[in-house]
């Protein structure tokens, strides 16, 4: 515990400094603010934290209130309806050890034992052992869930996972050594990236895991394929292949801005699967798309998803909403972003530029998870009457640092 409390302060304080009171003026809370990234566009480790060398109980009581919160930043799906439609409990292929040739799907785990999953590992005949192992699941799909919500479920991973599918790497929950965090109480699942699936053969689900001590594996949960029943289908959807760059420029949200050079990356993802990993800090995504001249003139509402942490998203160069306030507080990430466009903001039957800025305060960041497009505003108020929530966007995280 002490080992999972001191590495939650180091990280989550290596991003938070004072704030100097201006003369004449009340001293005020710590404030958050924005790592800039080196021009290789990747995060420092940031500065270490001393604060666990002299344990006063004052101290003690702080530490403990601070780890009490921190915990609001691991992620558990808001409430949903699963239906499943691929259950993979059962035996695995398992084999202690690291090496990341073992995400590939072309390598032969023939000779690897098996595992019963879920179970601790120990209990499968592995007592007592702590470090690495690999997990990996064949496994086929039909063709029907392709325009479905489908997700992948893992369960619950004691301490720390990185998911591959078909060797390519799409989910992650704690962080690994050095920097150890442990994830051991949050149910892993991801969107399926159906670019990724092989409708017509074998199909690999691999999963590296670490485990710090005591208990170890994918211990917990219901892992499979499942199909999200509550899902608010976009109308409009623009979920797909959208361009990314890390560090801040106001420029970004100009329709006019040249972003050829900027990384593809898929939407949703957390963006440390796409080439950012341990970035904390912000983002920019942008997407250009043609918006059905069908829907032109009718009240819409745009839905960006699910952000790890704070958001404003930006139409054709006009600001329509934004999510977070001008300290994290660590509940951002589930809710839904889902703002109400003026008609006469939209390009109906012709080009348009979305851009979300986003900033993540710690672990996972960027916009990981749907739905991503447009609905009419008849088929959100159906949904939202069914699954109300409410966005406090009284305070604006990034007005802070214009």
């Amino acid at each position: 515990m002490e080992t999972m409390t001191k590495s939650l302060i180091d990280k989550c304080f290596s991003k938070v400094v004072w704030i100097p009171a201006e003369p004449n003026q009340q001293e005020t809370e710590p404030t958050a603010t924005l790592p800039q990234p080196p021009a290789e566009e990747q995060a420092g480790p940031g500065t270490r934290s001393l604060l666990l060398r002299r344990l006063t109980p004052k101290v003690v009581l702080k530490v403990m209130i601070l780890f009490g919160a921190l915990l609001a930043f691991a992620r558990p799906a808001p409430a949903q309806d699963w239906k499943l439609v691929e259950d993979f409990r059962g035996h695995w292929k398992f084999k202690l050890g690291d090496n990341e040739l073992w995400a590939d799907p072309k390598y032969d785990d023939g000779k690897w034992d098996e595992i019963f999953v879920p179970a601790n590992w120990e209990d499968e005949g592995y007592p007592g052992y702590d470090g690495y192992a690999w997990y990996r699941k064949h496994f086929t799909v039909s063709s029907d869930i392709k325009d479905k919500p489908a997700y992948i479920h893992i369960g619950y991973v004691d301490d720390v996972s990185e998911v591959y599918l078909n060797g390519h790497f799409v989910c992650f929950t704690g962080s690994l050594p050095p920097n150890y965090i442990t994830a051991y109480n949050v149910e892993e699942k991801f969107p399926i990236p159906m670019e990724y699936i092989n409708f017509s053969g074998d199909n690999l689900l691999a999963v590296r895991v670490y485990d710090d001590q005591g208990y170890g594996g994918i211990n917990k949960g219901k892992p499979g394929i499942f199909i999200q029943e509550d899902y608010l289908s976009p109308d409009v959807d623009i979920a797909g292949t959208w361009k990314l760059k890390v560090g801040d420029d106001d420029d970004w949200a100009k329709p006019s801005f040249d972003d050829s050079r900027w990384k593809e990356v898929r939407v949703p993802a957390d963006w440390e699967t796409q080439g950012h990993k341990d970035y904390d800090g912000v983002g920019w995504y942008r997407i250009e798309f043609t918006y059905p001249a069908a829907y032109r003139g009718q009240d819409m509402v745009l839905l960006v998803g699910r952000i790890d942490d704070v958001d404003e998203t930006y139409l054709n160069g006009e600001r329509v909403g934004r999510t977070g306030g001008r300290r994290v507080r660590g509940d951002e990430y589930q809710k839904l972003r889902a703002y109400a466009v003026p008609a006469d903001v939209i390009n109906a039957g012709g080009k348009n530029v979305l851009a979300v800025r986003v900033y993540d305060n710690f672990l996972n960041g960027g916009i990981y998870d749907g739905p991503i497009g447009f609905v009419t505003r008849d088929h959100y108020r159906k949904w939202a009457r069914k699954h109300a929530q409410h966005n406090d966007n009284s305070w604006d995280f990034f007005d802070i640092f214009r």
